[in-house]
């Protein structure tokens, strides 16, 4: 993927996602003695970074394939993030969600336009309801984190934070199923002046951590995590870019995850959801690496229940 790609990237989804702003607290900068920028798209619309690999997968399609829609699988921000990308394209968008989904992620897809099909939830159910939508309809399955054209949207968070700050040391997201990270990363190499890319993953699931160390991509058995959005895992498309250009990724326990998410919340007055406090999180737990650097965090989402807080 080439420098061209990602800024026609940019230029192509820029009327359907938010500029998110970047926030700085100098209290934080003084608890980790570095310069902070803290990049959020807990901001971006439907909440979370997600929105713009979406997008930007959708604006790809060829008109036939637009017209017969577009299926995912996701209980989480992808599956609202393609509702609404679809609904601005005036494409159909099928969603298959586990039976044990909440119901406000169910009705907030519902609520961006996307069709749920519910299923047992379980990796093969999901592929299995997937296919069938395939075969029914014609519809291009979306993958939310292994897809080309979601990792290139992705990048564009980082390459914003890069306009606004382009003198970075070091930028740090999440990992999870590895599109964000793999984007900034991509990011950070061709927009960032020697601009390392880091990422923070939760202990009990560490493939991604694992994955780096072994050369292949690793499976959790555990999913005991706060960090709910982390639990997928690295896929073929972004692995590589992630082998190639992310420097190291740093796992943090559960009670760094809720502690980083607390001064979120205290510090920058927003809201933020656990899996993207784990950035923030490795950050805190690295002090001494990140000390007088001029450091990104991306804040990648904002969609938490309320009623679950973890504070």
């Amino acid at each position: 993927m080439d420098k061209q790609l990602l800024l026609d990237c940019e230029k192509r989804i820029r009327p359907f996602i938010h500029r998110t702003p970047v926030l700085k607290s100098r209290l934080i900068d003084a608890m980790v003695n570095a310069n902070i920028f803290f990049k959020c798209e807990n901001f971006q619309r439907m909440g979370a970074f997600k929105m713009r690999g979406a997008a930007n997968a959708i604006m790809q399609l060829s008109d036939e394939e637009k017209q017969n829609g577009v299926v995912t699988h996701s209980s989480g921000n992808f599956a609202q993030a393609l509702s609404l990308a679809a609904q601005n394209l005036g494409v159909k968008a099928y969603i298959v969600m586990p039976s044990s989904a909440p119901k406000v992620k169910k009705e907030a897809v519902k609520g961006y336009g996307g069709m749920v099909i519910e299923c047992e939830p379980n990796l093969p159910a999901r592929e299995k309801a997937s296919q069938e939508i395939i075969q029914k309809y014609g519809a291009t399955f979306i993958h939310p984190s292994n897809d080309d054209n979601v990792i290139i949207g992705n990048a564009t968070a980082c390459m914003e934070l890069l306009e606004d700050h382009p003198d970075l040391d070091i930028v740090v997201t999440p990992v999870g199923g590895g599109g964000l990270l793999a984007g900034t990363a991509l990011a950070a190499h061709y927009f960032g002046d020697h601009c390392k890319t880091i990422a923070g993953e939760p202990m009990s699931v560490d493939d991604a951590y694992r994955s780096l160390k072994s050369g292949k991509i690793e499976t959790n058995t555990s999913t005991n995590t706060i960090a709910d959005g982390l639990k997928t895992q690295l896929g073929d498309r972004n692995f590589p870019i992630i082998q190639k250009y992310v420097e190291r990724i740093v796992r943090v326990e559960e009670a760094e995850i809720v502690s980083a998410m607390r001064i979120i919340w205290e510090r920058l007055k927003i809201v933020c959801e656990p899996s993207s406090a784990v950035a923030f999180a490795a950050v805190l737990k690295n002090k001494q690496e990140f000390s007088g650097k001029k450091i990104g965090v991306i804040i990648s989402g904002g969609n938490v229940d309320l009623g679950q807080l973890p504070f």
